[in-house]
């Protein structure tokens, strides 16, 4: 039986978890990549100006995290959002065509009672690394 790898994830260019976990971990070709708050990196403070901020620095934080596993946006296979309040989730979604913006990946999106730090917005995903083709199938 051959060995799998596990690969645990660690990168400067996103902020650090706020607890005992890894920003991701890469399991064979699948990445899974740990819940990304709006922190800034340098000051691993929420960023101002809402939710809309802070689901733009967290997708920022989760593309880095997805760079450093040798995968990127358009290897994504799912998202989950978890809101604060679900009165945001049409902002929210215009931030997110903005990284996300063709061969959407599947999502969930949940409103929550809290959130780390109290933040608004935190996203987490699915990845794959290596060569990925997609395929479209329709009905």
């Amino acid at each position: 039986m051959s060995t799998l790898i596990r690969k645990l994830i660690s990168t400067n260019n996103a902020a650090k978890p706020v607890a005992p976990y890894n920003q991701a971990v890469v399991a064979d070709r699948t990445v899974y990549v740990s819940g990304c708050l709006g922190l800034d990196k340098k000051t691993m403070q929420l960023v101002p100006g809402g939710a809309v901020a802070q689901a733009e620095m967290a997708l920022k934080n989760l593309e880095a995290v997805l760079v450093a596993a040798d995968s990127g946006i358009d290897k994504v296979i799912k998202n989950t959002i978890f809101l604060k309040d679900l009165n945001d989730f049409g902002a929210i979604n215009e931030v997110y065509k903005k990284v996300f913006n063709k061969d959407f990946p599947a999502r969930s999106c949940f409103q929550v009672a809290r959130l780390p730090m109290d933040a608004l917005v935190e996203i987490e995903c699915i990845a794959m690394t290596g060569d990925v083709k997609t395929v479209t199938s329709s009905d």
